[in-house]
């Protein structure tokens, strides 16, 4: 299996995302939206930053249990309620998923929703992996 990255130089330098990931495998995953759930099936977290953590926390879950690791996600999609916030947060949120995720970021996209299933929820996150 192989994930090749690509950003090109006529494009903006992508920070947190790569611009386009090409995709070699058997098999691909198909990760579910994930919010900061716990295993309870409450909303855990007050704030933007405590949010994402656990449901990139949870979707890394999903995708081991599918046999996959963070560096076979080619595409993420972020759901966020404010993107203003969202965007104040970028620094932090990065090194929240550099801690949980690496370095090699999959291709991604930012999508301002009015709301989540759950009230409470502030972001939620789902993508697709390819497997060996």
């Amino acid at each position: 299996m192989s994930l090749h990255r690509h950003n090109p130089a006529e494009l903006s330098p992508p920070t947190g995302f790569s611009h386009a990931v090409t995709a070699t495998g058997t098999r691909i995953v198909f990760l579910a939206g994930q919010t900061a759930l716990d295993a309870a099936g409450k909303i855990v977290g007050e704030t933007l930053p405590e949010q994402f953590e656990t449901a990139l926390a949870n979707l890394l879950t999903a995708l081991a249990a599918a046999g996959g690791a963070p560096q076979d996600l080619a595409r993420v999609t972020v759901y966020a309620t404010d993107v203003a916030d969202y965007r104040e947060h970028a620094p932090e949120l990065g090194r929240i998923w550099r801690r949980l995720a690496g370095g090699d970021y999959p291709a991604m996209a930012v999508i301002g929703v009015v709301r989540l299933w759950d009230d409470v929820a502030l972001v939620e996150l789902d993508g697709f992996a390819v497997l060996p």
